[in-house]
């Protein structure tokens, strides 16, 4: 099937359209869930988006393993990965160097395009906003813009959320054929 990935801002509307999408699909569903309890305000989040949740849907608790995740997944399922920003915060926080996570995103990104049944993928955009002043936030705004650029090339769409609406992302290589070839560029 297909792999699609949903940007967008905090509270956008990504994972219950991720939601959406799979309680329309007939066979059965898997949540890839990247978020650890770390205190009770993560634990009480974690509990409403499971009730959210049909009670016939499996859970994956893949903070850092999203590649054995998926690999382990039916092929007949359909898959979400709820999401890639909190698992590259946990890849950076166990020391992996910038390299090593964009290679595991790029493994992660052909796992999920090439299975059988449906994956989404949820990621959060977060360059969209001032510079951060520390270096680790830096760091880490430019890395995860790098991770969702590999997933969305790896995905058969991309679809930005603002504010619970859908905006389909059109593949940058496209829209290298609105320019003429050859053409001169203006004086």
């Amino acid at each position: 099937m297909a792999l699609t990935l949903l940007l967008g801002g905090a509270r956008s509307g990504k994972s219950a359209l991720a939601v959406r999408l799979a309680r329309g699909w007939a066979g059965p569903v898997a949540l890839v869930a990247t978020l650890q309890p770390r205190d009770q305000e993560t634990a009480e989040r974690i509990e409403r988006h499971r009730a959210e949740r049909p009670p016939g849907w499996a859970t994956v608790e893949a903070p850092s393993e999203l590649e054995a995740a998926l690999a382990g997944q039916a092929g007949g399922a359909f898959v979400i990965v709820d999401c890639l920003t909190l698992w590259v915060a946990n890849l950076v926080e166990q020391g992996l160097t910038d390299e090593r996570v964009a290679a595991r995103a790029a493994e992660a990104a052909k796992l999920a395009a090439a299975r059988p049944g449906p994956t989404v993928a949820v990621s959060n955009e977060v360059g969209s906003g001032i510079v951060p002043v520390n270096p680790l936030a830096r760091r880490y705004r430019d890395l995860l813009g790098r991770v969702n650029a590999t997933w969305a090339a790896a995905a058969a769409n991309a679809v930005l959320l603002v504010a619970g609406r859908a905006l389909p992302l059109l593949d940058a290589e496209a829209l290298a054929g609105l320019v003429a070839p050859g053409a001169e560029p203006p004086a």
